[in-house]
């Protein structure tokens, strides 16, 4: 039997990408194989840029025993007053991937969601995920060469937008690296999605609302 441990569940609005704006339970997964979440690891990892916390679990994550338990931790978060019967969670992390499993999937959906994950590409998701939206990082391998959407980080030395261009996914964004340069790499992505229409620009409103 599978256990998995989650750093956090909440409920929120989506807040980059495609599905922006959109109601969402997102499932953040403790665990990466890109970084271990130390900050004294941070210069050697394979990913330096992460602004997201993923070690351990926090008051509303856990430990959970079975896909049925996390599952049904998930639609314990999905708002009673939201009438819109095709809830929707976001499996993140972390790297979701070290640990969402078929079974879980088959979990969810059983309880009416539509499950999405956002993965750095480096594993292959199981089957009977809804949305695949992959998040290449310069460093790592990317093994998921496909999907409905590709957000990229920019920039990236290594990692610029030409290298995916001709992969199989329905939508491509630019999503301006945070940090001390934001302003200067907000300003690099608005240029670059101008001249190369088919990018479009991804910005991290959850930041921008105050929400997480």
């Amino acid at each position: 039997m599978p256990n998995y441990t989650v750093k956090e569940i909440f409920f929120t609005l989506q807040g980059e990408g495609f599905h922006t704006g959109r109601a969402a339970v997102f499932c953040r997964f403790s665990g990466c194989n890109l970084w271990t979440g130390r900050e004294q690891d941070r210069a050697s990892a394979m990913c330096t840029f992460c602004d997201t916390d993923f070690v351990g679990v926090s008051a509303d994550g856990g430990r959970f025993a079975s896909p049925d338990d996390l599952a049904d931790a998930v639609a314990r978060c999905w708002r009673a007053e939201c009438n819109d019967p095709d809830r929707f969670v976001v499996c993140t992390g972390g790297e979701p991937l070290l640990q969402l499993d078929a079974p879980l999937v088959c979990a969810l959906h059983q309880r009416g969601f539509q499950v999405a994950i956002e993965t750095n590409g480096t594993m292959l998701p199981p089957v009977g995920v809804d949305w695949i939206c992959v998040s290449p990082k310069a460093r790592a391998d990317l093994v998921l060469c496909n999907g409905n959407e590709l957000k990229l980080v920019y920039p990236q030395e290594g990692a610029e937008p030409e290298r995916f261009d001709t992969l199989d996914f329905e939508h491509f964004f630019l999503q301006p690296m945070d940090g001390p340069a934001l302003a200067e790499n907000t300003r690099a992505a608005v240029r670059y999605c101008q001249m190369h229409p088919r990018w479009r620009l991804s910005l991290q409103t959850h930041k921008i609302l105050g929400i997480r």
